[in-house]
């Protein structure tokens, strides 16, 4: 298979999304216009995007809504559960453990870190937090297929260092800071504060409508 581009993935996710709320509601097809519809873009992206991987669907007839699903959830590698470690238990690692579409698509914490003496042994949504000492041994005991680092920018280079040493293939980071990573590890930065700039900028450069003269 050729490689697949990053924003082709990111609406690959899209289509399923739309797809399992249409099999919840018992719609057995969807053309590519009605898939477009429902994620912002073309019907020619989207049978673009699907070509990659193969041949779904009939011309004329739309795509078999529960085969659909069921391929994306494949190919997206959602067949399974992923054991997942949250490395830092403050304001967004508390977040993220009670995101419940986590757990609902397989991707399940089961281990919660902390450098802070002072947050190890409590329990955040169920889950009780270890020291940041076990980490290398989480890893190794086969404990963690994907960290998710949500730690001060100062130590997230540091840890993604460890559990990539340790054996961990994929890093989903949440800490401000732009991270170095060998090849064949995949890294994913999620930086609010980056997405917020991108909207007051949108904001900021807006056409405003012009102002009506006042009547004299």
């Amino acid at each position: 298979m050729k490689k697949v581009s990053s924003s082709t993935v990111a609406r690959l996710s899209l289509y399923l999304r739309v797809l399992e709320d249409a099999a919840t509601d018992d719609v057995r097809t969807l053309s590519s216009g009605e898939l477009a519809k429902g994620c912002a873009t073309t019907a020619a992206q989207v049978r673009k995007d699907l070509s990659v991987f193969g041949t779904f669907g009939k011309r004329g007839t739309g795509y078999p809504v529960p085969e659909l699903v069921a391929q994306l959830r494949a190919i997206l590698g959602l067949e399974r559960t992923w054991r997942v470690a949250l490395v830092g238990a403050g304001r967004i690692g508390a977040a993220l453990l009670g995101y419940a579409d986590f757990r609902r698509q397989g991707f399940l914490i089961d281990a919660v870190f902390d450098a802070d003496d002072a947050k190890v042994g409590r329990t955040f949504q169920g889950h009780r937090v270890r020291t940041d000492r076990e980490l290398e041994a989480a890893v190794a005991a086969g404990e963690i297929d994907i960290a998710i680092v949500a730690v001060p920018a100062e130590a997230a280079q540091d840890v993604v260092d460890r559990v990539v040493a340790a054996g961990v293939r994929a890093v989903l980071n949440f800490a401000p800071v732009k991270l170095r990573v060998p090849a064949g590890v995949a890294l994913k930065n999620v930086n609010m504060a980056a997405e917020m700039e991108g909207l007051s900028f949108a904001l900021a450069n807006q056409e405003r409508p012009a102002r009506r003269r006042a009547a004299c």
